[in-house]
């Protein structure tokens, strides 16, 4: 069994993996990136948010992903029946990015990891992480297994667990906790989307509500082909009988909108159902290691949060990490986890508040409220650490506050 030695090894070469691989190995860390997979290969977040530009801009990756020809995503469709809600991430509260974009993630990931290897990170596919034991100083011995099942071992100062829903740290680690959200479920496929309609109309993002718990989500790309998903109850999606096939081409009879230009249409994989999927945690760091992304906490798909919490966190990870190096002191709680929970907080209250239906009140009230619509804006472009919005600062009360007022005014008209 051979061993090797690191300053950093990083359990993920998924975007939170590569924001923090591209940082330390340009701060001249020693590093390692620990790949299950084989690229390219398919994962679902294919919906990005503006502020995580800003990351892949600040680790020098965002030239490489510009090169490529994906899917800009300008802003978000929501549509209730007859009711229609777009948000344009140009006319929001915080200023920063207002775009970015909607891409297969097996295509996106593998630009990342390609434009990593041609730099010099050493990258390793197809190895798994089986075991990892850690010292009283926080430096570790991690065993790694091939797809041969031969093993070898790292040492390392410090892991980065970016495993995304493989959770490698939490499962071995024992820090995995039930989630406060709902128990929602989702299945979903790829389709080549023949019927699509030219321009925008096409290929915008749209969240398609059936019911208040029920939605379905619609994400073209630029190949033709486009992501369609069903979130639902997870006893909504068991009640449809048959293989995932046939359950998902009678979900999307659901749809008013969207289910002739899906009729007919052939699924490109067998539709994958992921039965509820919100995840957390006892803790986001410990002595020697720190969880980013996914390999944290998942929330739901409804706001496309995953990457850009992935890539928020990762690049904070690693900034701390070489701070360490470098024998700075660092409060991992109030610095890490504290900040990181901020935004998951804000966005928890969002995924509540839309289940509640008292964000969907909003969405779609009419007539809208210029000012309310720019904060709200700023949230789904990821803008969830800027405390000037009210929607962030006071996101605990401000949205149940809304909707209340809305509800009385809605009352009034009617009497």
């Amino acid at each position: 069994m051979s061993e090797e030695s690191v300053d950093v090894l990083i359990i993920g070469a998924g975007p939170s993996g590569c924001v923090s691989a591209s940082y330390l190995y340009d701060k001249g860390c020693r590093i390692k990136v620990i790949e299950k997979s084989r690229f390219p290969r398919f994962v679902i977040g294919e919906s990005l948010l503006p502020r995580c530009m800003d990351h892949f801009e600040e680790v020098g990756l965002l030239d490489s992903l510009k090169k490529c020809d994906f899917e800009v995503k300008k802003g978000a469709r929501f549509i209730r029946g007859e009711e229609v809600c777009n948000f344009d991430f140009s006319k929001k509260h915080t200023e920063g990015w207002d775009w970015t974009w909607q891409a297969p993630r097996a295509d996106f990931d593998n630009v990342l990891a390609n434009e990593l290897i041609k730099r010099g990170v050493d990258i390793t596919f197809e190895h798994e992480v089986v075991d990892v034991v850690f010292n009283e100083d926080g430096s570790s011995l991690t065993t790694i297994k091939d797809k041969k099942g031969e093993s070898n071992t790292i040492r390392a100062k410090y892991i980065i667990d970016s495993s995304g829903y493989g959770r490698v740290l939490p499962r071995l680690l024992n820090l995995e906790k039930p989630s406060e959200l709902l128990n929602q479920s989702s299945i979903f496929t790829h389709v080549k989307d023949i019927k699509r309609p030219e321009g925008w109309e096409g290929t915008r993002i749209t969240f398609d509500v059936i019911d208040r718990r029920v939605w379905l989500w619609v994400i073209p790309f630029s190949d033709d082909t486009t992501s369609i998903g069903y979130v639902g109850p997870t006893e909504f999606v068991e009640s449809f009988e048959g293989t995932p096939t046939e359950k998902l081409a009678k979900m999307l009879k659901l749809s008013d909108y969207y289910s002739d230009r899906f009729d007919g249409v052939d699924f490109l994989f067998n539709p994958v159902e992921i039965k509820n999927y919100s995840k957390s945690v006892t803790q986001l760091y410990g002595k020697g290691y720190v969880l980013t992304g996914n390999s944290a906490e998942f929330l739901d798909p409804v706001f496309s949060s995953g990457v850009t919490f992935a890539t928020e966190s990762a690049l904070l990870a690693a900034k701390l990490i070489t701070k360490e190096l470098q024998n700075t002191e660092v409060d991992w709680e109030v610095e890490y986890s504290d900040y990181i929970k901020k935004g998951v907080n804000v966005f928890a209250t969002y995924v509540k508040e839309w289940y509640t239906g008292n964000l969907q009140k909003i969405f779609f009230h009419k007539p809208e409220n210029p000012e309310i619509k720019k904060q709200i804006c700023a949230v789904l472009a990821g803008y969830v650490w800027d405390e000037t919005n009210p929607f962030v600062k006071n996101h605990d009360r401000l949205v149940k506050t809304v909707a209340h007022i809305i509800d009385m005014e809605t009352e009034k008209a009617n009497n």
